[in-house]
């Protein structure tokens, strides 16, 4: 080599002999590099999703449904979520003040039996969803989830509807959620502006979603772990003070089941519990969104969904089991209380049994809590808002996806929008986000609902095309009766809302009623927006017209089956526990 060359060489890739200040700039320089360079469009390379009836076609003469599940099942998303993964961004989604505070109010106005009455129905509900969910997800890992399943399998505009209802939910709980964080600060210092600790939340949010989306994915595993701990040390905790290990002594037992007794207002109070129980789950369903960011779809998600929803239920049913027990549905605390922490029965159990210190500590998961629900409100809204896009019902521009997999636009669109938590100093906030919160307020159970009909009309269009669950790598386990008993639970929840919502205490609420039903009134204008502007005036997508391939990888059909039964034949040979399992989670 020559003097030129070497010379050359050294100023190109700085080794060991190079001064260390060259190296390090070069470093700094290649950072920074990559940096900018992450920023730049994903490269997205046309995927072997096509399917035979659009691939011979060129891209404009295309349908809008064909052009909405070919975009859908091709962006620039990356494929770096892994099971955990998965299972920590649900619970961080669904773990939250309606576990630590919310369940509160529900004690107080349904009891402790009516608690795990309520939880342990729709917990059923949620199964049927969730594997429901998880067919559609494996047989296509598409963007956006539900909110394209709806439009390719039951109506374009009852999915534009769906989606941006859905959407609302999402951006307006970052706020929310931003604002209870500040409340929970309360517990310790009242004397210091809201607007300060909102400040301080809304920069961490910020840049947890501004990490590459497998850093945000270890974030969430991280504050939802903490979750997780702190349900299990009060698990502990909690059988030890009924059992009379507390410092005021004394054996609690189901003391509270008879005085003040196992329900509270009767049969309303059955139903309001029911209803909150069924919002509590929210967040469950997102594993439908990470489909198209998963690593390995066909193994990872029929996990994800039903040991989500195993972990959920369980969290929520032994917790509120022993909440019944420390917490007598008549304390004045669960009504009556200027933060978070002096609301929550947890906080309540542990003041009762004597322990000085430990409500500080459940305070801080409390804020752990709220912290993670914002976070996964970020990912979640950017993903629908990006979806939405992918299938023409949102701005082009929101498609873009960077480098990393980031859906950087949506994520934009939703971090100003959550800007509106600085009105938490504003006297007037409490008002607003009522009010804010009712342009969504049943849009979880719109989406379960969707979901459940999707997946009907999906199994309809395989009968319909002469196909069937043969060629499907997983199959829900109740089949599509699981979804019907599914959409009817839904539907039994709104009936619930609509009572409880009407009559809150006795007499009809106006206020109180649209500030729940005003979502619904959203989602028929925009169902009805889309059906003028679209002049789209089917109800149903025809189960022979449905496509059904695109979005799902080319294969060698009879190499799957048999790879399947392959499968199923050795799962056969195996002990029968672990057939269960492999069954059940």
């Amino acid at each position: 080599m020559s003097d030129h060359s070497a010379k050359s060489e050294s100023v190109l890739s700085p080794d060991q002999s190079a001064s260390p200040e060259l190296a390090n700039t070069f470093n700094n320089d290649n950072a920074w590099n990559r940096f900018k360079d992450s920023f730049k469009p994903a490269e997205v390379s046309d995927n072997d999703a096509y399917h035979s009836k659009t691939e011979l076609k060129d891209y404009h003469e295309l349908t809008d449904m064909e052009k909405a599940a070919l975009n859908s099942s091709n962006t620039g998303l990356k494929k770096e979520l892994t099971l955990r993964h998965l299972l920590m961004i649900a619970i961080g989604g669904s773990v939250g003040t309606g576990l630590f505070v919310n369940s509160g109010s529900s004690l107080n106005t349904g009891g402790p039996a009516a608690l795990i009455i309520g939880w342990v129905i729709v917990a059923t509900m949620m199964f049927a969803t969730s594997v429901a969910l998880g067919e559609l997800c494996v047989t296509f890992p598409v963007s956006g989830g539900f909110t394209t399943y709806a439009t390719r399998f039951v109506d374009p505009s009852i999915g534009f509807a769906m989606g941006w209802n859905y959407c609302l939910q999402w951006l307006i709980l970052l706020p929310l959620e931003l604002v209870a964080a500040a409340i929970t600060i309360r517990y310790w210092r009242d004397d210091i502006n809201a607007d300060v600790w909102v400040a301080v939340f809304y920069v961490f949010i910020f840049v947890l979603n501004m990490l590459d989306v497998k850093y945000y994915a270890e974030s969430e595993v991280v504050l939802s772990m903490i979750k997780v701990f702190a349900v299990l040390g009060f698990f502990f905790l909690g059988i030890i003070l009924i059992c009379g290990g507390g410092p005021h002594g004394g054996y609690i037992g189901a003391e509270y089941w008879y005085n003040p007794g196992a329900f509270s207002h009767g049969f309303k109070g059955v139903c309001s519990v029911f209803v909150t129980a069924a919002f509590s789950f929210a967040g469950t369903e997102l594993i439908g969104m990470t489909a198209a960011e998963t690593e390995n779809p066909r193994t990872t998600i029929p996990r994800a969904a039903k040991q989500t929803f195993w972990l959920v239920t369980c969290i929520y049913i032994v917790t509120l089991t022993l909440i019944g027990c420390l917490v007598p549905y008549n304390d004045d605390r669960l009504l009556n209380g200027d933060s978070y922490a002096s609301v929550s029965p947890f906080v309540i159990a542990i003041q009762n049994a004597g322990i000085s210190g430990l409500p500080s500590v459940m305070n801080v998961i409390i804020l752990i809590a709220i912290l993670s629900v914002a976070n996964s409100s970020v990912y979640a809204s950017s993903r629908v808002l990006s979806s939405l896009a992918d299938i023409g019902h949102a701005p082009k521009f929101l498609t873009y996806v960077d480098r990393t997999g980031r859906p950087l636009y949506a994520t934009f669109v939703t971090l100003i929008i959550g800007l509106l938590s600085f009105i938490a100093a504003s006297d007037k906030q409490s008002e607003v986000f009522l009010w804010l919160s009712a342009l969504s307020g049943l849009s979880t159970i719109f989406a379960w609902m969707a979901i459940c009909l999707s997946h009907i009309r999906f199994r309809r269009a395989l009968a319909a095309q002469g196909r069937d669950t043969n060629e499907l790598t997983y199959v829900a386990q109740f089949g599509v009766w699981g979804s019907v008993y599914g959409l009817v639970m839904n539907f039994m929840v709104i009936v619930g809302q609509f009572w409880v919502a009407l009559f809150p205490s006795g007499s009809p609420d106006a206020k109180n009623f649209f500030s729940v039903f005003l979502s619904l009134c959203i989602f028929v204008a925009f169902y009805v927006a889309h059906k003028v502007w679209k002049r789209n005036w089917i109800l149903f997508i025809r189960a022979e017209d449905m496509d059904i391939d695109t979005g799902r990888k080319h294969v060698d059909m009879d190499l799957l089956k048999q790879e399947i039964i392959h499968e199923k034949m050795a799962l056969a040979e195996t002990p029968l526990y672990y057939r269960l399992y492999k069954t059940w989670c």
